[in-house]
C-alpha cells in the first residue's frame, strides 16, 4: 500500500515530520559554529584565524545557501518537491562531511559553501511542498512550528557545543559538526516513501497520480469520485490554466507590467520581511552569542558557552508565544511590537556596555535575553510565512524564492562584518541594530498589509480594488486583524464566472485548495 497505509492526519503529520526536520536541521547548522567558533582546538586547526577571516569561514555558508535558494528557483519546479529536497538533503550530507573531516581553511571554506548549497534547496522547497500538500487547517500552525523546531535545533546545537566543549582535542568540535548528519539521516528515511505535491502533479500531467494524493491526504474511506475531491483537483486545474494565461514574463515584470493585482508591489514586501528579519540583528548573536559575550560583555569562554545554551532555552520556549499570537495579533502587530521591544533591548545592551565592568557587563546579558524573548515571539516566523501569503499565485513561487535568496545575501553580509565590527566599534556596534528596529517599526506601520485570519485570495481581491495603494495604513481592511465581514461573503459565482469568462479574473482568485 502507498505511504504505508497511513492517510489523512496521519500522512499530513509525516509530511511535515520531514519539512520540520529539514527546518530543524537548518536551526542546527546555524547554531553550532556559534559555540565552534571560540573553541580553542577549533582555533589551533585553523591557524587562529583573525576577525575579519573568522567572518569568512561563517558567512560563506550563506553565500552557499543563496547558490541554493537561485538553482531552486531555477531548476526546482522541473524536479519537483520531492527530489529537490533529496538532492539538498544529499548535498548538505557531503558539507557536513568535508567540515567534520576539515584540517585547514580550505577544506572549512569547502565544507561550508557545500553546506549552505543543500541547506539552501531545503529551505526554498520544504515550506513550499508543506503549503501544498497539508490541509490548510493544519497548514499555518505546521508551519511557524518548523519555525519553532528551528530554534530547537539553534538550542541543540548550543547545548551540544557547550558539552563538547569540556572534551579535549578535535572531537569537541568535529562530533557537533557531524551531529548534522542525524538529521540528514531522519530525512532519507522518510521523504522517499511521503506524497508529491498534488499540486506540482497535476502541473505536470500526472492527474491520476496528483488525484490519488488529494484522496490519500483525506480521511480513510475517501475516493477518487467524492465531490470534494473533484472540486479540488478542478480548482487547482482552473487556477493552473489561468497562471499559464498570465503569469507575466521577466521584461514585463521589469517593465511594471504584471496585471491589477500589484504582483511586483507585493513581491517587495515579502522579501522585504526577510531583509528585515536580519536588519532587526538577530544573526549578530545566533551566529556569534558565545563570541559576544566573551568580547564585549568579558566574560569567561565557558560562562559565555553556557549562558548562551540557556539563552537558547528561554528563546525556544518563548517562541511558543508566537504560534499562539500569530493568528490572534496578526503579523503587523507582532512584527511592530517586537521591532520596537528589540531597539529597547539594544538601547540597554550599548549604554550597559559603555559603562564596563562585572555588574554592567550581567545586566547588558539580561538584555540579551530579553532581546531573544521578542524576537522568538515576533520575528521567528512571520517573515518566513509573509511572503508565502502576501504573494499572488503566480508570483508565488518566484517570490518565496527570491525573498529566501535575499534573506541569504543580507545574512551573509552581517555574519561577514560582526566580528570586524565588535572589534573595531565595542559598544557603539550595537546601536547600528537599535536604529534599523526603531526604523523598522513605522516601516511596518505604513505598509505593510495585516495577512492573517484571511483567505490567500483576499489579498488578491484587496490590491485589486485599491490598485494604486501603496502606503496601507490608512485603508481600515488592508491593516485590520479579523477578516473583513464583506470578504465573508464571496463575490457571487455569477460574477466570478463573468470575470473567469472575460479573463479579468486573477489567479489567486481560483487557489481554493490552499484555502480547504
Amino acid at each position: 500500500m502507498p505511504y504505508f497505509g497511513m492517510t489523512g492526519t496521519q500522512l499530513n503529520v509525516w509530511v511535515s515530520v520531514a519539512c520540520i526536520t529539514a527546518m530543524t536541521l537548518f536551526g542546527y547548522d546555524q547554531g553550532v559554529f556559534g559555540g565552534i567558533i571560540v573553541t580553542e582546538d577549533f582555533l589551533r586547526e585553523m591557524g587562529y584565524p583573525d576577525p575579519s577571516l573568522q567572518g569568512t569561514i561563517v558567512s560563506l555558508y550563506d553565500i552557499g545557501c543563496f547558490a541554493g535558494a537561485m538553482a531552486t528557483f531555477a531548476f526546482g519546479e522541473q524536479f519537483g518537491r520531492k527530489k529537490s529536497l533529496i538532492a539538498g538533503v544529499i548535498v548538505m550530507s557531503i558539507g557536513a562531511v568535508l567540515q567534520t573531516a576539515a584540517d585547514g581553511v580550505p577544506m572549512m571554506i569547502a565544507g561550508r559553501l557545500v553546506a549552505g548549497l543543500g541547506n539552501g534547496v531545503n529551505t526554498s522547497t520544504s515550506p513550499v511542498w508543506q503549503s501544498e500538500t497539508i490541509k490548510a487547517s493544519l497548514r499555518g500552525k505546521l508551519i511557524v512550528l518548523g519555525m519553532i523546531m528551528n530554534i530547537g535545533g539553534f538550542s541543540l546545537s548550543s547545548w551540544m557545543t557547550y558539552g563538547f566543549s569540556f572534551l579535549p582535542g578535535s572531537i569537541s568540535w568535529r562530533f557537533p559538526i557531524a551531529f548534522q548528519l542525524v538529521f540528514s539521516i531522519i530525512m532519507l528515511a522518510t521523504i522517499p516513501w511521503l506524497p508529491e505535491s498534488p499540486r506540482w502533479l497535476l502541473a505536470h500531467g500526472y492527474e491520476k497520480e496528483g488525484v490519488d494524493v488529494l484522496v490519500a491526504l483525506e480521511a480513510a474511506g475517501t475516493t477518487a469520485d467524492d465531490k470534494f475531491i473533484i472540486q479540488q483537483k478542478e480548482t487547482i486545474l482552473e487556477a493552473l490554466r489561468i497562471e499559464r494565461e498570465q503569469r507575466p514574463a521577466f521584461k514585463d515584470i521589469l517593465a511594471g507590467r504584471t496585471g491589477n493585482t500589484g504582483m511586483v508591489k507585493r513581491m517587495i514586501l515579502g522579501i522585504g520581511t526577510q531583509w528585515m528579519q536580519q536588519l532587526v540583528g538577530i544573526n549578530v548573536t545566533s551566529y556569534y552569542l558565545p563570541l559576544v559575550l566573551e568580547d564585549s560583555v568579558g566574560l569567561s569562554n565557558n560562562m559565555a558557552r553556557l549562558l548562551a545554551a540557556c539563552n537558547s532555552v528561554s528563546y525556544l520556549v518563548f517562541s511558543f508565544a508566537g504560534l499562539h499570537l500569530i493568528e490572534r495579533a496578526g503579523r503587523r502587530k507582532l512584527m511592530m511590537y517586537g521591532a520596537a521591544g528589540q531597539a529597547v533591548c539594544y538601547i540597554f545592551i550599548s549604554a550597559f556596555l559603555s559603562q564596563g565592568g562585572q555588574s554592567f557587563g550581567a545586566a547588558a546579558t539580561a538584555f540579551f535575553f530579553l532581546y531573544y524573548v521578542f524576537f522568538g515571539i515576533c520575528w521567528q516566523g512571520v517573515p518566513w510565512l509573509y511572503p508565502v501569503e502576501i504573494n499572488s499565485l503566480s508570483m508565488r513561487t518566484m517570490g518565496a524564492a527570491l525573498a529566501t535568496g535575499s534573506n541569504w545575501i543580507a545574512n551573509f553580509v552581517i555574519v561577514q562584518t560582526t566580528p570586524i565590527g565588535i572589534e573595531s566599534l565595542g559598544w557603539r556596534f550595537y546601536l547600528i541594530w537599535m536604529s534599523f528596529n526603531a526604523i523598522l517599526v513605522p516601516v511596518i506601520y505604513v505598509f505593510y498589509p495585516e495577512t492573517s485570519n484571511r483567505q490567500l485570495e483576499d489579498i488578491d481581491r484587496l490590491y485589486r480594488e485599491n490598485q494604486g495603494m501603496v502606503m496601507v495604513f490608512r485603508n481600515k481592511e488592508a491593516i485590520q486583524t479579523q477578516r473583513p465581514e464583506r470578504y465573508e461573503s464571496p463575490e457571487g459565482s455569477g460574477e466570478l464566472k463573468k470575470r473567469r469568462d472575460t479573463k479579468e479574473i486573477d489567479v489567486g482568485s481560483v487557489e481554493h485548495i490552499e484555502n480547504m
